[in-house]
């Protein structure tokens, strides 16, 4: 197997691992915080997905401080859209995150009690 595909495989395999785990977190534990921990699993297995997507063997970042990427960038570089959106996803899922928390922590005093179950339990 070439490195390219082994890369390939390895970080596509990675990728569905992180995002299983995160599914499972969430469908099977009630607790706010492994849920909010589930969410953030399946969205880092989503973003090493999309780079690895992006991400072509043997090319280089698009720097243009080379005169050989000067003349051919499309041939030697590697496109920056997936890491921009990426990058992007990143500090939205870390704002989401700490939201998420923030609510969770609220909840926590106002209930006493992080489990879904007994929250819905409760009446206003």
């Amino acid at each position: 197997m070439n490195p390219e595909a082994l890369g390939k495989v390895i970080f596509y395999g990675s990728s569905i691992a992180l995002f299983l785990i995160g599914l499972y977190i969430i469908l099977v534990k009630r607790n706010l915080i492994k849920l909010i921990l589930g969410l953030t699993f399946i969205e880092s297995g989503v973003n090493l997905f999309l780079v690895s997507i992006g991400y072509v063997w043997g090319r280089t970042a698009p720097i243009l401080n080379k005169p050989e990427l000067m003349e051919t960038p499309s041939k030697l570089a590697v496109d920056p859209v997936p890491q921009a959106l990426v990058l992007t996803a990143i500090v939205i899922g870390v704002a989401v995150t700490a939201m998420a928390l923030a609510i969770a922590m609220l909840i926590y005093d106002k209930y006493g009690t992080l489990n879904i179950s007994k929250i819905k339990e409760l009446k206003w």
